[in-house]
């Protein structure tokens, strides 16, 4: 018993100690204290786990201090776990606004495009609870066609839960897609000012293009310490894995 009430003796200060520096964190970026809101916001990230809010709170205390770079990064990590939120996309495209490189991506087949937008409504989490509740919807058609004897209620019963099994599935695909998005981390941000993009793993290879910090592509192949990229608009070429941040 009293070791139960040690881990929640522990858990209720760790939990305490988080929204302590969180607070400080806020009020350090509403007195332009941007520095110290950096250092507490990274120190809860730390010690506290991820947090959509605080990767985003990060975002703009690093947009103040004019790094372009760190904050979009903040304002990607803070999208993967909440791709809803109208306010993480409006401060992430204002950032990608800054910077140099200006890349049109290539068109996406339109039913891909909208397919993206439904599956970026909520996070993997949020699919999940919708899925659960489509299969017990589910399940209660299927109950209403098989013990209730008025054709009405079977036909309820029958169309009714074959849609939300559809809706079920589909949720469940979301759901797979943004988890997926969350454990592949397979796109990154350009941190160095300027870098000149190589043929080959080598600092020996061909110049094929320039990019600049805050600039987000694909990682395609690891080598040592290098990564084979992709751009927006499909060049691809090599960077060093110091001149890059994961997202």
């Amino acid at each position: 018993m009293k070791k139960y009430i040690v881990l929640g003796l522990i858990f209720i200060s760790a939990t305490v100690s988080a929204q302590t520096d969180i607070e400080r964190a806020n009020v350090a970026y509403n007195d332009k204290n941007y520095q110290q809101a950096v250092e507490l916001y990274e120190k809860v990230l730390t010690e506290n786990g991820v947090s959509a809010e605080v990767y985003y709170n990060l975002g703009n205390a690093y947009f103040r201090m004019k790094q372009v770079a760190p904050a979009i990064l903040n304002y990607e990590r803070a999208l993967l776990l909440d791709p809803g939120n109208r306010d993480i996309r409006h401060n992430l495209a204002y950032a990608q606004a800054q910077t140099v490189d200006k890349i049109e991506p290539i068109d996406e087949f339109f039913l891909t495009t909208a397919y993206n937008a439904v599956k970026n409504l909520f996070s993997a989490n949020q699919w999940a609870y919708y899925a659960i509740a489509c299969f017990l919807l589910f399940i209660t058609g299927a109950a209403l066609f098989f013990f209730t004897r008025r054709s009405v209620w079977k036909k309820i019963g029958f169309f009714g839960g074959l849609s939300f099994l559809v809706f079920c599935l589909m949720f469940n695909t979301f759901t797979y897609n943004q988890k997926k998005k969350l454990t592949q981390r397979n796109t990154a941000i350009i941190f160095a000012a300027t870098i000149t993009i190589k043929s080959t793993p080598d600092s020996s290879g061909a110049d094929l293009f320039i990019l600049h910090a805050g600039t987000k592509v694909e990682l395609i192949n690891p080598m040592g310490e290098w990564f084979e990229i992709e751009t927006a608009d499909g060049n691809v070429g090599w960077v060093k894995r110091s001149e890059i941040e994961i997202i």
